[in-house]
C-alpha cells in the first residue's frame, strides 16, 4: 500500500489532490458537538496544502436518502475544518456538479476545499456497480491523484471509497496509515495478556468479533446492553433490560468455548438498574439502584455496571500488555449510569498495556466524560471497520489502496 509520505516525495504541486475523509461528526442542527473526526484528517489535508496540492476533501455525513438534505450539509465541517487549518476552506454546494466544478477549478496551489455529502448522490451507495461506476467517473473528472484517508467507512463499498482509487494514481493517507498499523497490533504478534472489553446495545453486532477473540483473546470483559443476553444464557433473570433471546444460543455456546479454549470471559457480578430509561436530553435524575447480576427485579432494566463490577473490570485490565475497548459499558451519556464507562477508561489510562479504543461510542465517551485523548494508545475513528478488521474481513476501501 503507498503511504502519502511517498506521494510527497514524488510531488503534488498544482496537482488536484482528492482526500476522501471521514466527517461524518454528530451535529445538534448546524452545530457540530465532537470534531473528532475533522481533527483527525488535518495532518493529511495540511501536509498536501503545504506541498502546494490543490485540495479536494470529500465525505459523507449521515444517512440522506440519495438526495440532496440540509439536515445532512457538510457545510459546517467545512467551516470547522477552516477554523483549525487557519485558513479559508472552500465549499461546493453539491458532488460533481456546477458548484464542484466551479470550485475545484477556482483553487490554487495549497488550497483547500470541500465538496458537498457524497451521499446526496445516489450513485455513492448504490449496489449496482455500474452506477456506482458512473459517479466515481464523475468525481474523477475533479481530480489527478486519489488519498484514502477516511477510516470510519473503509468497510463500505462505496463509489468514492472502493470504486474511484481503481481510477486514479492512489495512496493511503496519514490517518488510515496509523489505523491499519494499531490494527495489525492487535492481530499480528500480540503483546499478551491480550484483554478485551465489549460494550454497546445489541450483543448481535459483536457477534463476528466474539466469535474471533475467542481464538486470539486472553480474556474478554462483556458490558453494556448486550451483557443481559450473556446473563441470560447463564440462566438469570434479566428484567425488563435490554434482551436479544434469538442470541441466546450463540452466545450459550461461545461460553462453553471460551471455557474450552482457556479464555477468561468476564460478566458482571452487579449492575445498576431503573424502572426506566433515563431521559438524555434534561438528564433529570434516573433513581438508579444497585442490585446482584443473578437478582434484577422484573420491573428493571440494567443500565451499567455496578460498582463491584467496576474494580472486578479494572483488576482484569491492570496486568494486560494488550487491550482493546468497544463499546460503553453502560448509557453514558447520562450521569447516573456512566460510572462503568468511566471506570473502564480511566483502567485503560492507569495500566501500562497498549491500549485501543476502537472508535463509535468509545470514542465519543472519552471526550464526554472529560479524559485526554492523548494518554490512550490510540483512539480509532472507526469502530464499525476496526471491529470489521478483527473479524478479519477483508475492507473494501483498504483492498482498494493496496498497488
Amino acid at each position: 500500500m503507498k503511504t502519502i509520505d511517498e506521494l510527497l516525495t514524488e510531488g503534488v504541486a498544482g496537482k488536484r489532490v482528492f482526500v476522501r475523509a471521514d466527517l461524518n461528526v454528530p451535529l445538534d442542527g448546524g452545530t457540530i458537538t465532537d470534531d473528532g473526526r475533522i481533527r483527525a484528517v488535518l495532518p493529511t489535508v495540511k501536509a498536501l496544502a503545504d506541498a502546494g496540492a490543490r485540495v479536494v476533501v470529500a465525505s459523507h455525513l449521515g444517512r440522506p436518502k440519495g438526495a440532496p438534505d440540509p439536515a445532512f450539509s457538510l457545510a459546517p465541517a467545512a467551516a470547522r475544518m477552516g477554523e483549525l487549518l487557519g485558513a479559508d476552506v472552500a465549499f461546493a454546494t453539491d458532488t460533481v456538479g456546477d458548484s464542484a466544478r466551479s470550485t475545484v477549478a477556482g483553487l490554487a496551489d495549497g488550497q483547500v476545499a470541500v465538496i458537498e455529502n457524497l451521499r446526496f448522490n445516489a450513485g455513492e451507495t448504490a449496489k449496482d456497480d455500474a452506477e456506482r461506476g458512473a459517479f466515481a467517473d464523475r468525481l474523477a473528472e475533479l481530480a489527478d491523484v486519489y488519498v484514502g484517508d477516511g477510516f470510519g467507512a473503509v468497510h463500505r463499498k462505496h463509489a468514492s471509497v472502493f470504486d474511484l482509487p481503481a481510477r486514479l494514481p492512489h495512496a493511503a493517507g496519514h490517518l488510515i496509515a496509523t489505523e491499519v498499523g494499531v490494527l495489525k497490533k492487535l492481530t499480528e504478534d500480540v503483546k499478551r495478556p491480550y484483554v478485551v472489553a465489549l460494550g454497546g446495545s445489541k450483543v448481535s453486532d459483536k457477534l463476528a468479533v466474539i466469535d474471533q477473540l475467542l481464538g486470539k483473546a486472553d480474556r474478554l470483559l462483556i458490558g453494556g446492553g448486550m451483557v443481559f443476553t450473556f446473563l441470560k444464557a447463564k440462566g438469570y433473570e434479566v428484567g425488563a433490560s435490554l434482551l436479544q433471546e434469538d442470541q441466546i444460543p450463540v452466545v450459550q455456546e461461545y461460553i462453553e468455548r471460551a471455557q474450552k479454549n482457556g479464555v477468561e470471559l468476564v460478566l458482571p457480578v452487579d449492575v445498576v438498574t431503573s424502572t426506566a430509561f433515563p431521559d438524555l436530553k434534561t438528564k433529570a435524575p434516573g433513581h438508579p439502584n444497585t442490585v446482584a447480576a443473578d437478582a434484577i427485579p422484573a420491573d428493571q432494566l440494567g443500565l451499567d455496571i455496578g460498582p463491584e463490577t467496576r474494580k472486578l473490570y479494572a483488576s482484569k485490565l491492570a496486568d494486560a500488555a494488550t487491550v482493546f475497548w468497544n463499546g460503553p459499558m453502560g448509557v453514558f451519556e447520562h450521569p447516573d449510569y456512566a460510572e462503568g464507562t468511566k471506570a473502564v477508561a480511566q483502567a485503560l489510562l492507569d495500566s501500562p498495556a497498549f491500549t485501543v479504543v476502537g472508535g463509535g461510542d468509545s470514542a465519543a465517551a472519552v471526550r464526554l466524560l472529560g479524559f485526554d485523548e492523548n494518554a490512550f494508545g490510540h483512539i480509532s475513528t472507526g469502530g464499525g471497520a476496526s471491529l470489521e478488521y478483527l473479524e478479519g474481513k477483508t475492507l473494501p476501501g483498504l483492498a482498494a489502496l493496496e498497488d
